[in-house]
């Protein structure tokens, strides 16, 4: 398949002088107080924050996670005025699925690292070749090596668009789509904009409320009941974090943009929050893989530019402009008991043509990372009766 000419290769490379600053500003973090015994009451605990940020410092590999991204085959490109950056994985069966994943926020294209090569290469993970997917895997525009955003309005609708484009540059006339977080918004969107091309549509997250019926909440089961607690939750202890990125985000980016320690206490609350783990969600998660993330926004100076699509989103919905739906293109959903946002399955399938919906047991906001077999399985199945 021959590529457009003005999608070009890419390689992540970030020079010594950059890992050598990193380290010397983590030296030098001038760290807050904390109340003794308040562990988590107050965010981030100062203990396991300066644990983490002493690794990363002196411990953490970036060359490691540079080598292991740069093992994957990536292009840049430049659609409605802004670069955009995706890991695009072939896979060795020539008439795979081609299937375009969009992550969120605080993640990057870092958090699909474990599902990857499953998804492309299936058959070397023990997988059906039948299965295999064409990866396409964008950094969202103001994230990572898309970044930074240069004109407003860069939301969820005019990445979806930008992410339409970018599919047919690449060749991709028939495709599906995947994401959580934003990328779930995303994805739904794109779907909405090409149904012509979108075969499907599988999320892990799915913020949506009650459709108007009068058994709206009949017949709560017992995850759906942890669910809408667990929204509860969010919406009352842990969302502020989201009213500042989505009124004053350039003040907080200042902060961010200049303290490493800063941005890995912002991100890593939101790990310890957000993951489902008993205690430290790096029993759960890879903490290089945590670090790698959180290295992406940093050494590409993109946590300002990232959270504005707090701000561009929310302003559009202000203005009317709401998420695009399709109610004909298949939609599958992963239900991971610890995430944030999960309508009930009878409000969705009010509005959407359900095709496939799975409730795990264990698993939270990151699901690529913190369950990609459960995740992996649950794309494959899904897709196997839309290719």
């Amino acid at each position: 398949m021959a590529q457009a000419q003005h999608v070009e290769p890419f390689k992540i490379s970030v020079s010594d002088a950059q890992v050598a600053d990193l380290r010397r500003r983590l030296a030098d973090t001038r760290w807050p107080d904390q109340i003794p015994g308040s562990g988590w009451d107050y965010g981030c605990d100062l203990a396991w924050l300066q644990d983490l940020a002493a690794y990363w410092a002196d411990g953490f590999d970036w060359r490691t996670a540079e080598a292991r991204l740069n093992s994957l085959d990536q292009v840049v490109t430049t659609i409605d005025g802004q670069r955009i950056h995706a890991i695009h994985q072939r896979s060795p069966q020539a008439d795979a699925l081609p299937l375009l994943i969009s992550h969120g926020w605080p993640g990057s294209v870092v958090e699909f690292l474990k599902v990857i090569g499953p998804l492309t290469d299936p058959a070397a993970h023990g997988g059906d070749p039948a299965d295999a997917f064409h990866v396409i895997a964008p950094s969202l525009p103001g994230f990572g090596w898309s970044g930074p955003t240069t004109q407003p309005g860069w939301g969820v609708g005019r990445t979806a668009m930008a992410f339409v484009e970018l599919a047919a540059t690449l060749g991709y006339e028939r495709y599906g789509v995947q994401g959580g977080d934003w990328g779930s918004m995303i994805s739904r969107q794109v779907a909405a904009a090409a149904p012509d091309s979108v075969v499907g549509c599988h999320v892990n997250m799915f913020a949506g409320g009650p459709p108007g019926r009068d058994d709206d909440f009949d017949d709560v089961t017992g995850t759906e009941q942890r669910l809408m607690d667990r929204g509860a939750w969010y919406m009352a202890e842990d969302n502020g974090y989201f009213r500042i990125q989505e009124t004053r985000p350039q003040t907080l980016g200042t902060a961010l943009n200049d303290s490493p320690a800063g941005l890995l206490s912002w991100i890593g609350e939101k790990f310890h929050g957000w993951v489902d783990h008993d205690g430290d969600p790096l029993d759960v998660v890879d903490r290089d893989q945590v670090l790698a993330n959180v290295s992406t926004y940093w050494f590409t100076g993109t946590i300002n530019s990232s959270t504005r699509m707090y701000f561009e989103t929310m302003k559009a919905m202000a203005r009317g402009e709401g998420l695009a739906e399709n109610a004909e293109v298949p939609l599958g959903v992963s239900a991971f008991p610890a995430e944030l946002f999960m309508s009930r399955r009878r409000w969705v399938e009010a509005t959407h043509n359900v095709t496939f919906w799975r409730e795990h047991d264990r698993g939270g906001h990151f699901a690529t990372m913190e369950r990609p077999e459960a995740i992996v399985a649950d794309i494959r199945e899904f897709f196997r009766g839309l290719r």
